[in-house]
């Protein structure tokens, strides 16, 4: 992804510092697909975590940093949401179960990019019969659409205190 980003900016400019800003003022959205609450299977995830089909993009957070969201991540793609009355859902994952992964992290430690992991919420996941609901690819195609108009405008807003 790096060297894909730096023959981007050198094609605008010979100076080393933009790709170092572009990287600074961009957002890697880490789009996969999300674990939908399964009738069957509810104690399986955090009570009140429980992404269900139909409820919108799922941010996804990880203590152990399985996902590479964090708290201003979050906030931006929440914030877009609520901007265009699109639902959104988080996806915690109980600090007693394991849990896969994104390249999202991968990206994030590797690049120094700030990413969100999200995905549109899936029943039976890696099944023979995994399906997600339409509506969530709606939703999921209306909310990239907006992130993708609105997020220069707000992230010139943000201040993040370190």
């Amino acid at each position: 992804m790096i060297d894909a980003m730096s023959h981007i900016t050198s094609c605008f400019s010979s100076d080393a510092k933009v790709l170092k800003k572009a990287i600074q003022k961009s957002l890697l959205v880490s789009a996969d697909m999300a674990h939908a609450l399964h009738p069957n299977f509810m104690d399986k995830h955090e009570e009140n975590h429980q992404p269900k089909m139909h409820g919108g993009l799922v941010i996804k957070h990880n203590a152990n940093q399985r996902y590479a969201t964090n708290a201003v991540t979050s906030f931006v793609f929440r914030e877009i949401a609520e901007k265009h009355n699109l639902p959104v859902q988080d996806f915690v994952v109980r600090n007693d179960m394991g849990c896969g992964s994104t390249i999202g992290p991968i990206l994030a430690s590797s690049v120094g990019i700030r990413t969100v992991d999200v995905g549109a919420p899936q029943l039976s996941m890696h099944s023979i019969r995994e399906m997600c609901a339409a509506d969530d690819v709606k939703h999921s195609y209306e909310h990239f659409k907006a992130f993708f108009q609105e997020f220069t405008h707000l992230d010139a807003k943000l201040t993040v205190d370190v």
